[in-house]
């Protein structure tokens, strides 16, 4: 058997050992994955309002210019909608005359850029399977870009949504359906769960994911004061106590002071 001190230098070792395999692996690089860049909705973003996230008017609703439409892959059935991606030109696979080095934009996923099955993957069907692309809001896309290239090879990776003011929800439907889009999230930017208490009982009621960051409870809680439970995907919760107030109609907007970090 093995003496105390022995023992204890073995144990102090192990945790050693252990503690700088966390450490490293807390301060791995993030990988920069490839894709493509196109551009859409002119030089003013304005034909890329509304979009398959249902955010609606992109400028009111805190996005602005710095969208993207996400390929299929990436789009992943509406679970990516809110998150933001850091974009930068391919300087080993683009042709110089149309790559802006050295600079990066990150976009928001606000929309789908559907397949075109129509035309070959390399030649239209950019969004085609399996190929990730983002159809980049035209502003953002000349960040990096030049707008002759049309189409640009990029390198891109997830990163955490910087956004100003608090979470805010959009409430439509009718009496027993009611759905509520999740928008201008920070952090991780999209939810995976979502909870809703109303001010006649002190009980949560979970809410189903109707697409993307739209919610929906088909309970009757028209013109009740509201409080929302939101865990985003990174698997922080956030309580939204009576964002809500009595007397709400079918429309409007709620803006929180609340924010994920």
């Amino acid at each position: 058997m093995a003496s105390i001190p022995a023992r204890a230098t073995a144990v102090a070792l192990l945790m050693f050992v252990c503690c700088g395999l966390a450490v490293a692996a807390d301060n791995a690089p993030i990988k920069w994955m490839r894709a493509h860049a196109t551009f859409y909705g002119g030089a003013d973003a304005s034909g890329t309002m509304g979009g398959a996230c249902g955010y609606g008017n992109l400028y009111s609703a805190g996005y602005g210019t710095r969208t993207a439409a996400l390929s299929s892959v990436l789009f992943n059935d509406g679970a990516s909608c809110g998150q933001c991606y850091k974009i930068a030109c391919d300087r080993k696979l683009a042709d110089p005359a149309f790559c802006k080095p050295g600079v990066t934009v990150t976009i928001t996923a606000t929309n789908l850029c559907p397949p075109n099955d129509a035309l070959p993957n390399d030649n239209g069907g950019w969004c085609n399977l399996p190929r990730q692309h983002f159809d980049m809001a035209q502003p953002a896309w000349e960040k990096i870009g030049v707008y002759e290239g049309g189409i640009i090879p990029v390198m891109y990776q997830r990163v955490p949504c910087v956004k100003k003011g608090g979470v805010r929800f959009k409430i439509v439907g009718h009496d027993y359906f009611n759905l509520v889009n999740v928008m201008n999230v920070a952090a991780a930017g999209s939810i995976k769960s979502m909870d809703v208490k109303n001010s006649d009982s002190p009980d949560w009621m979970p809410m189903a994911r109707n697409w993307g960051p739209n919610w929906h409870s088909l309970a009757l809680l028209t013109g009740k004061e509201l409080s929302f439970r939101l865990t985003d995907t990174d698997g922080q919760t956030v309580v939204f106590n009576a964002v809500v107030p009595g007397g709400w109609k079918f429309g409007q907007t709620f803006a929180s002071n609340l924010q994920f970090v």
